[in-house]
């Protein structure tokens, strides 16, 4: 267990904390959506891939804006579906591009990232029914964009995470596809009223990127109905039954609330026969994954999800 986060974390903090602007939970959701734009258009060049291609599908609301990430490899590819973190609130396929290119090349696969709808104007479930959806899109048409659909794998960071492994259960619910491996990059799994308490929460509650406050500000915003706090399609930790779900990779973070119930959804998995992998960063904050080209450790975690994806794959 690191005492502190990595210096070339601190050194992320420290430009946050230098920039004059507030914190998420104090600013408007178009302010907070501009903030995230306007950090991830600061960070390195992103890799190459062999070709990329925005185009829409059919969502459950109309029109799903997509893209889709090739490698310079033989085809037909496996692929990711990958769902980009944010809190359900902010995020988007630009804020989320260079790690999608970095695990396409590492996995040799193809990447589908979604441009799920977003809270407040979509609470939930919008978002988990765009996620849904897209995954049945590539089941039922991925042969017409070049991927193999017999090899389909879900993933995502933070709330991306939560739609992934809630479409896990959906695919099991709805007789949907069969699913190869979900990818979880610091997974939110947990109902923060009605789930267990976690002392991660306390612990990094603030001065780590992800802040307590900002979480419960998502939250407010995605979850506008309270019946579904205890939705396991919200949290699906709550979930009475985990067993039937596809092979997991877990990413946790020593300096994220969020870290203790990636153990907890990790510990679930194991104890009900699912395959974990499970991937610790000890000086890493919430966030990091998506740092390419500025924190070495997301070269780290995404070469160890490929491996893992490729393995189920």
């Amino acid at each position: 267990m690191a005492d502190e986060p990595h210096p070339q974390v601190q050194a992320v903090l420290q430009m946050i904390d230098d920039q004059p602007v507030p914190p998420t939970y104090a600013v408007s959701v178009a302010e907070a959506r501009d903030q995230l734009e306007a950090m991830a258009a600061m960070r390195g060049d992103a890799e190459d891939v062999a070709t990329v291609e925005d185009f829409e599908i059919g969502g459950p609301d109309g029109a799903l804006p997509v893209r889709l990430y090739q490698p310079d490899a033989d085809g037909p590819h496996p692929v990711l579906v990958y769902l980009h973190g944010g809190g359900f609130v902010i995020g988007s396929l630009e804020t989320h591009d260079a790690l999608c290119r970095s695990l396409a090349n590492a996995a040799e696969c193809a990447v589908l990232s979604v441009d799920y709808r977003l809270a407040p104007e979509h609470p939930f479930p919008a978002a988990v029914e765009d996620a849904y959806a897209a995954v049945e899109w590539i089941a039922e048409h991925g042969e017409h964009v070049g991927v193999d659909t017999d090899r389909i794998a879900v993933g995502g960071d933070s709330a991306g995470a939560n739609l992934s492994a809630a479409v896990t259960l959906m695919t099991q619910d709805r007789d949907g596809p069969d699913l190869a491996h979900q990818a979880l990059i610091y997974p939110a799994v947990n109902s923060p009223d009605v789930g267990p308490e976690f002392e991660s929460y306390e612990e990094n509650a603030e001065g780590y990127f992800l802040e307590t406050e900002s979480m419960q500000w998502f939250v407010e915003r995605y979850v506008q109905d309270e019946i579904h706090l205890r939705n396991e399609y919200f949290a699906p930790l709550l979930a009475d039954d985990l067993s039937g779900v596809p092979p997991a990779s877990i990413v946790t973070a020593e300096f994220d609330p969020l870290r203790d119930e990636g153990y907890a959804y990790a510990d679930r998995l194991d104890d009900e026969g699912v395959a974990v992998s499970s991937h610790h960063y000890d000086d890493m904050i919430h966030g990091f994954a998506t740092m390419i080209g500025v924190v070495d450790a997301a070269e780290d975690a995404v070469e160890a999800l490929a491996a893992d994806l490729q393995e189920s794959f």
